[in-house]
């Protein structure tokens, strides 16, 4: 397919469809985009080794929604799922932003529709409307704080006590933070597809398989999970405890995506990932796994797909991204 008809056919398929040649140094071609088009590539962890690896920045979504707030770039090229690419392009409205996969979705985020949330909202106005960063630009812009599962004990505890607070979209989330706060937040009810359906048989019979193995988990996760889990936190602090803690073997309850980090850091530990309930053998993000390394080389050398926006949206999606960065940095959770 040339680039014409690809780009005819990129709203329908998501990506640029074009053949790339199997000979092709991927690794090296993207260096070389890199330098030419003055661009960055952000990834989340839960991306594919090799996107892992060619990239400027990986972390979780405060880190990213960070280093898409400093970079000086003029292209940024998000290997992550659509939130996350929207993040970056309202902080930064005169920096292209492309995705390699527009239909790099998230369940999270699907979880709450628009006029539903809107609705919800209005039916307790007295409340203000903490959101977690995996959620729509609409969303967020329905919304007076942003968090992440990094910072959101902390943007909830910046709130007095007396305030009455919506939290959304992640039930799982949101009454973790209520447990760890003391707070009675009313949750709005959204999951996210991945940590919603990992096995406790499974990982009740690994960890006997395992004894000496530490069950590490998001928030995300169901309670049931929660409760079995040695240690419970965000990407990011489950990567830094698994490098530090003195244990050598690991039960990991997220994306799988991040046991590509962890070993990187600590090779002479041994990782498993939390077994799904389901047929897989481990547990893979289905959007996520939609960027390649292919797409992106193609969105990088094309640069589509781009992430556009209305700018009415983004200045109000912005407000509370900005509320949750300057909370963070007072907490010094950033810098």
């Amino acid at each position: 397919m040339n680039i014409l008809e690809a780009t005819k056919n990129l709203e329908k398929k998501g990506f640029m469809d074009m053949t790339v040649s199997p000979t092709l140094d991927l690794f090296a071609e993207i260096e070389k985009l890199k330098k030419e088009k003055n661009a960055i590539i952000l990834a989340h962890y839960y991306q594919e080794a090799d996107i892992q690896d060619v990239a400027d920045y990986i972390g979780d979504s405060l880190g990213l929604a960070q280093q898409a707030a400093q970079t000086d770039a003029d292209m940024i090229v998000f290997a992550g799922v659509h939130f996350m690419a929207e993040t970056a392009k309202i902080l930064n409205p005169n920096k292209k932003v492309v995705l390699p996969d527009l239909h790099a979705g998230c369940s999270l985020a699907d979880s709450a529709p628009t006029e539903a949330f809107r609705n919800f909202k209005e039916a307790h106005p007295n409340h203000i409307v903490i959101s977690y960063i995996n959620c729509t630009a609409e969303i967020k812009a329905l919304s007076d704080i942003i968090c992440t599962s990094s910072n959101a004990k902390k943007i909830v505890e910046s709130i007095p006590e007396n305030q009455p607070i919506i939290f959304a979209p992640d039930k799982n989330l949101g009454a973790f933070i209520n447990k760890q706060t003391g707070r009675n937040m009313l949750l709005w009810n959204g999951s996210c597809m991945v940590h919603e359906i990992f096995s406790l048989e499974k990982i009740l019979k690994l960890k006997q398989a395992y004894p000496e193995a530490k069950i590490l988990a998001h928030p995300e996760c169901e309670e049931i999970i929660l409760k079995e889990a040695d240690f419970i936190g965000s990407t990011t602090e489950i990567l830094n405890f698994a490098k530090k803690d003195e244990a050598t073997q690991f039960i990991v309850a997220t994306e799988a995506g991040i046991l590509h980090q962890m070993e990187k850091d600590s090779p002479q530990k041994k990782f498993i990932p939390a077994p799904p309930n389901n047929a897989c053998a481990c547990n893979d993000c289905p959007y996520m796994k939609l960027n390649t390394l292919e797409k992106l080389y193609l969105c990088m050398k094309y640069e589509k797909p781009e992430i556009l926006m209305e700018e009415e949206l983004r200045l109000a999606a912005r407000k509370p991204i900005i509320r949750m960065l300057e909370i963070s940095k007072a907490s010094g959770l950033i810098k």
